[in-house]
């Protein structure tokens, strides 16, 4: 029987669920290995995913759904089982990240567009045999206090987003569709209310483009960042955050999208916990709210095993901890205390 669309999304957001974000590339993930002294090689690769998706308790109860890179969906675990089993295994749907990345975009200093349309649609055939049912494509949105973001770079980021997910949507994949104003572009100093107004902007042309792309918003995901100040401006409250994030939303995003997964988009673990519990605690909303979180799931974890196999105990109980706590924010249940006593 093929699967519809529709219930692979609500699978993906079922309450009190998130989306583990390990789809770094090789060199992306060699820069969090570095910080822990170990090379980045094939092998270490694989030990170190495997030694999070092997966290049973924690994938089965609180991640509905992992989006892999490449080389991860193709490995094999130490014990020689498919990695994508393993998920499988805990009731985890495998997702597959399909752009290749933020390119410089031709006649706009300072922004870019996200490449890799080309021979998609035959590589999300391939990836739905190999077990795939959701993907991801990033767009990647400079932000600054007055000219960035232009429009053309905007409508284009929105374009190749629509193309993404109608492309996937035929392939039998949801899409998840994720446009991110950047929290930590340059310099990083814009307000919270700038942050509103351009991911307000960027929000209503990519829903644009995703209708004119014919795109049934009932089987996708939206993958957002929060409405957050730059890294270098003062720093906005918790309900300052949640209150203008889920105002945004409101205005720019229809009822007919069953899930809004957010980016951490570099935000500290805890505040990203925080924010998340806060905006579900402010009542009754059109969609779910949950976590796709990468370094804000990952960061404890990666520090405890460091590399080495008699810490895969200590690296699995970090990860456990970080995502229990993401899954008492996506009911609005997280507090303080609630992180102190786990």
């Amino acid at each position: 029987m093929t699967e519809r669309l529709e219930d692979i999304a609500h699978a993906m957001i079922a309450a009190g669920k998130g989306i583990l974000a390990a789809d770094e590339s090789p060199g992306t993930i060699k820069k969090h290995f570095d910080i822990i002294h170990l090379e980045s090689t094939e092998e270490n690769r694989r030990d170190y995913r495997e030694m999070l998706f092997s966290s049973r308790d924690a994938v089965s109860e609180y991640i509905s759904g992992v989006i892999l890179y490449d080389e991860t969906i193709r490995q094999k675990a130490s014990d020689g089982s498919f990695l994508i089993d393993i998920l499988k295994a805990a009731g985890s749907i495998p997702g597959i990240k399909v752009d290749a990345g933020a390119k410089p975009l031709a006649g706009f200093p300072g922004e870019t567009v996200t490449e890799g349309l080309d021979g998609l649609r035959g590589r999300l055939q391939e990836y739905y045999g190999l077990g795939a049912r959701f993907a991801k494509w990033r767009g990647v949105i400079a932000i600054d206090r007055t000219q960035l973001p232009t429009a053309g770079a905007v409508k284009q980021n929105a374009y190749t987003l629509a193309r993404y997910a109608a492309l996937c949507q035929e392939a039998g994949i949801v899409p998840i569709v994720e446009p991110e104003v950047l929290m930590d572009g340059n310099p990083g100093d814009h307000s919270i209310d700038r942050c509103y107004d351009v991911t307000k902007y960027v929000l209503n042309e990519v829903f644009t483009a995703l209708c004119e792309a014919r795109v049934k918003l009932e089987g996708m995901i939206l993958k957002p960042n929060m409405v957050i100040d730059g890294k270098n401006a003062r720093h906005a409250s918790v309900e300052e955050v949640a209150e203008k994030t889920v105002r945004c939303l409101k205005e720019t995003v229809p009822a007919a999208v069953p899930g809004i997964a957010f980016l951490s988009g570099g935000q500290p673990d805890e505040e990203a916990t925080a924010h998340l519990s806060a905006m579900n605690a402010i009542g009754v909303l059109p969609w779910v709210l949950t976590f796709s979180y990468g370094r804000a799931l990952q960061a404890a974890a990666m520090k405890a095993w460091g590399g080495k196999r008699e810490n895969v105990a200590a690296g699995q109980r970090a990860f456990s901890h970080r995502a229990k706590m993401n899954c008492l924010a996506a009911l609005g249940k997280w507090s303080v205390n609630e992180e102190r006593a786990a």
